[in-house]
């Protein structure tokens, strides 16, 4: 009798080198889904970051307005979200003739084009501006939307937009998405 060696895979080791790689083609695809949503949060990050900086040098740039009462001065008015309410309507833009233009019209325009390019670049951005010495809360470690009002503090603009978790889940507690952004503008003296 002859005897025959067979040689080459078994039917079930090809299947199982198949199982092996799909799981890992599945891991890697998890993983770069991961990365892609790290890297969109970091951009959300850098235009608020961005878009709170600029706020803060029209307001240093408006000395008249940031040297009014607090209940007179337009920029700690601005309390907008843009996910519940409509777009900003348009004030009176004075850039062609300023010759007519009060510094409330400044502010006025300058706010309006601020909050228009929020709704755009931030999804279901939402902005504040008050008075807080305590933005950080340190028993939920994160920032918060109440203000202290504290008069002796500087203006704060807060900044936060939808965005979701590593694991999927959307940042929103209880329905409201926290700020992810806070800077202090110095206060000025009065």
């Amino acid at each position: 009798m002859i005897s025959y060696r067979s040689s080459g895979f078994s039917l079930i080791e090809v299947l199982i080198a198949i199982f092996v790689l799909g799981l890992g083609i599945i891991g890697a695809a998890g993983l770069q889904l991961a990365a892609i949503r790290t890297s969109q949060q970091s951009s959300f990050q850098t235009v608020a970051v961005q878009l709170a900086n600029e706020l803060a040098d029209k307001m240093r740039s408006n000395d008249t307005q940031m040297k009014l009462p607090d209940a007179a001065n337009l920029f700690l008015k601005i309390k907008y979200n843009s996910a519940t309410e409509p777009a900003p309507t348009a004030p009176a833009l004075c850039y062609t003739n300023t010759a007519n233009c009060t510094t409330t019209d400044m502010a006025n325009a300058d706010i309006y084009e601020w909050l228009v390019r929020v709704k755009k670049a931030l999804p279901g951005g939402r902005v504040q501006v008050c008075r807080d010495s305590k933005p950080y809360d340190n028993l939920s470690k994160s920032l918060t939307w109440t203000c202290t009002d504290d008069p002796n503090a500087g203006l704060t603009i807060k900044l936060g937009w939808k965005s979701k978790n590593p694991d999927g889940t959307f940042n929103d507690i209880a329905g409201v998405i926290p700020p992810s952004v806070a800077i202090t503008v110095e206060s000025y003296v009065k």
